[in-house]
């Protein structure tokens, strides 16, 4: 059982699967806050803009109780974009990483380009504070 219980430990590190594992369950995380920051904030800004306030509700009667619902279904779709764009700020704004460092200076007497540490210019000769 112990070696079981070893290969197991060793499956989850060597293969990323608990990393993959908290990264899903981050996702699901974030995906609630960013599902209630469109259901909370955002839409009800956009239902203020759009006209009538019961727009979800459109749709075109067929026979019976049938009815093509496309009020529902642009609904979704703007959800689904508000969302996607709250994903794509939120990541950005997560990932984006800042610029290198300078690694190289221009000589001010002929303009070459030296490393940053550089004392003299290797072209000119010239020092280079």
């Amino acid at each position: 059982m112990n070696k079981l219980a070893g290969e197991f430990k060793e499956f989850l590190l060597k293969q990323n699967a608990l990393a993959l594992a908290i990264g899903v369950i981050i996702g699901a995380a974030l995906g609630r806050v960013v599902s209630g920051v469109v259901e909370d904030l955002i839409m009800p800004i956009v239902g203020l803009v759009l006209p009538g306030g019961d727009w979800r509700n459109a749709q075109v009667p067929l026979s019976g109780n049938n009815a093509i619902k496309y009020g529902d279904l642009v609904g979704r779709f703007i959800d689904f974009f508000i969302v996607a764009l709250v994903v794509f700020f939120i990541v950005k704004m997560l990932l984006e990483k800042p610029p290198p460092p300078e690694s190289t200076k221009s000589c001010p007497q002929c303009l070459e380009t030296i490393p940053l540490l550089a004392k003299r210019c290797r072209a000119c000769t010239s020092p280079v504070a």
